[in-house]
């Protein structure tokens, strides 16, 4: 492996301390969240963001080097072989509420770090085996529609008011995890159904992706049930949702506010970088596989996380991930900070 493609292995550190956590009890069980929101978010007001971009020679060498690829394919290991050590230890363990909820959520973290995060990168991918593997790690997380309508829908109408994954100006997360929850899922579920429609098919047929996806998932925790316990497969569905809440945070401060112009006949202006909030503090960056440098991903979806670019014009999060999805379950801080921050874009564009 390349020595610049090493600097991907933070997230593992989460990982590992995920998977120790579920087979031990006590305070330390709580080790990942206090990482994941704690040390990591306060790092990161200490650390200046890094707005370098590579040059055309050193993204050529790192966008075709497959050790990049190879790192999310680990994942997908590694996420099952945690699902399946979370699901064991709460199985056999003697726990206290205490233990329990901290393994929930230390499963939680890794369902939106690695499951739907990583599941988000390789979904974007053209050829089928790494999409497949993008659908295996969104199955951890119960969230395989997410496959659909993100690809879809939400890069076709992201900063719209068409689109239930972005959140709209005075939105508080609360109120917006209901909105983009139960929309997306019908969103989901519209774009399979056209999709059927076109090709001349019945919308229950097997070949409809979303029927695909309930059968699968409904098949996944019937396995867990016969394996472990209806207790633990509970458990498991309130990981999953953990993960669910992680993602569908990151989605609120991601676009935030923020609102492409219409140009009539319900349509838009083109996805540009100034229609999502962008973060470059490093260690976010590092530890969400560039997902902070989301500007661009909406600017080029194509673009693998390893060369995703800084832009200029793109609107700045005051920090990085972990710290801004803390902020926003504060919503009079969140609208203090953020609101101003809209305001000063709508000045500089009406200048």
């Amino acid at each position: 492996m390349k020595l610049r493609a090493l600097k991907y292995i933070s997230p593992f550190l989460l990982y590992l301390g995920a998977f120790r956590a579920f087979s031990i009890t006590g305070w330390e069980v709580w080790m990942p969240v206090f990482y994941g929101f704690i040390v990591i978010p306060l790092l990161e007001l200490f650390i200046k963001p890094n707005a370098s971009n590579l040059n055309a020679a050193e993204e050529e060498v790192v966008r075709t080097d497959r050790s990049y690829d190879i790192l999310l394919y680990l994942v997908v290991l590694l996420q099952f072989a945690a699902l399946s050590r979370f699901l064991y230890g709460m199985m056999v363990d003697e726990l206290t509420t205490f233990d329990i909820a901290g393994r929930i959520f230390a499963m939680g973290i890794l369902c939106g770090v690695f499951g739907i995060n990583v599941g988000h990168e390789l979904g974007h991918r053209v050829n089928k085996f790494e999409q497949n593997l993008a659908k295996a790690l969104l199955l951890t997380s119960l969230y395989m529609h997410f496959f659909t309508e993100h690809n879809k829908g939400h890069h076709k109408r992201v900063a719209t008011p068409e689109d239930p994954s972005s959140a709209r100006y005075g939105e508080p997360v609360y109120l917006f995890y209901f909105r983009t929850i139960i929309f997306s899922y019908i969103s989901a579920w519209h774009i399979a159904n056209d999709e059927m429609r076109k090709k001349g098919k019945s919308i229950f047929s097997l070949k409809n992706e979303m029927v695909q996806f309930s059968f699968i998932q409904f098949a996944f925790l019937c396995l867990i049930f016969l394996l472990t316990s209806w207790l633990v497969t509970i458990y498991f569905i309130a990981a999953a949702f953990i993960g669910i809440l992680l993602l569908e945070t990151v989605n609120y401060i991601e676009h935030y506010g923020l609102q492409r112009k219409a140009t009539g006949d319900g349509k838009y202006e083109r996805a540009m970088p100034e229609h999502s909030w962008n973060s470059d503090h490093i260690i976010g960056r590092l530890m969400l596989f560039e997902l902070s440098r989301h500007s661009d991903h909406h600017y080029m979806a194509s673009r693998k996380y390893q060369v995703l670019r800084h832009h200029e014009n793109s609107p700045q999060m005051p920090t990085g991930y972990p710290g801004m999805i803390l902020l926003s379950l504060f919503p009079p801080v969140w609208f203090y900070v953020m609101n101003r921050r809209i305001k000063k874009l709508q000045l500089l564009s009406s200048v």
